[in-house]
């Protein structure tokens, strides 16, 4: 055992007890990450760095405000910069999740979204689709509003490769579906981003075999999609 996982999604909102699980991990000279909201105060993230934390995985969902309004998501644009900002210069390590076709998605939130995943530029990310699961506000308000068909309505195909079920009247599933391949590529395939991965595999054997099948994996991510588009 190398490290621990905390995957909770709630394991940051309440301060003190993260500082307190911390500060106790701290003294078993444990390494460990945790799921976290982009608001956690710097000196809650100190806190939680000198205590053995390495990642934090953090959902944005999206870059665009009044999407996060619209998913009740709770938070402000300025407040995940300033999160991200204090990270990096702590030296803790973001893998930032991100959903494309929530309720207000269109193309320019699309980029909107794909340009601020660049700026804050977390170590690594994860690009999902919204899906709207039966029993969910999202899946009552998709039907509601018509943003959800029988044609379209499986949320994996037979491959297990996640497709886009909503649509809106200015965005069809299709350009949902291939926003997520332009955002990875976006992303990753810039010079600086290539630097960063290259010198962490020069500089550790461990994390240059984990980046050589992280890589293998991202292709064959890539040809099943385009297979599932085609």
């Amino acid at each position: 055992m190398k490290e621990f996982f905390f995957d909770d999604d709630t394991f940051t909102d309440d301060l003190p007890r993260a500082e307190a699980i911390a500060r106790e991990l701290g003294k078993l000279g444990v390494t460990w990450s945790c799921n976290a909201k982009a608001n956690v105060p710097r000196d809650t993230l100190k806190v939680l760095r000198d205590n053995g934390l390495r990642l934090l995985l953090v959902g944005y969902e999206t870059g665009n405000q009044q999407i996060l309004y619209n998913i009740k998501k709770g938070m402000r644009i300025e407040f995940a910069r300033r999160f991200t900002k204090d990270c990096h210069e702590l030296g803790i390590t973001i893998h930032g999740t991100f959903i494309l076709g929530l309720p207000g998605e269109t193309r320019e939130t699309i980029e909107e979204t794909i340009r601020f995943a660049t700026e804050i530029n977390p170590h690594t990310i994860q690009v999902s689709l919204a899906a709207p699961y039966p029993g969910t506000f999202l899946y009552r308000q998709a039907l509601e509003n018509g943003w959800l068909d029988n044609a379209n309505a499986e949320l994996v195909d037979s491959h297990g490769v996640q497709i886009a079920p909503l649509h809106y009247p200015h965005l069809s599933h299709t350009e949902i579906f291939d926003a997520v391949e332009t955002f990875y590529r976006r992303f990753y395939f810039r010079s600086g981003k290539i630097a960063s991965i290259v010198g962490e595999m020069v500089r550790s054997p461990e994390m240059m075999k984990r980046r050589l099948r992280e890589g293998i994996e991202f292709f064959h991510f890539l040809r099943e999609r385009r297979e599932v588009a085609h």
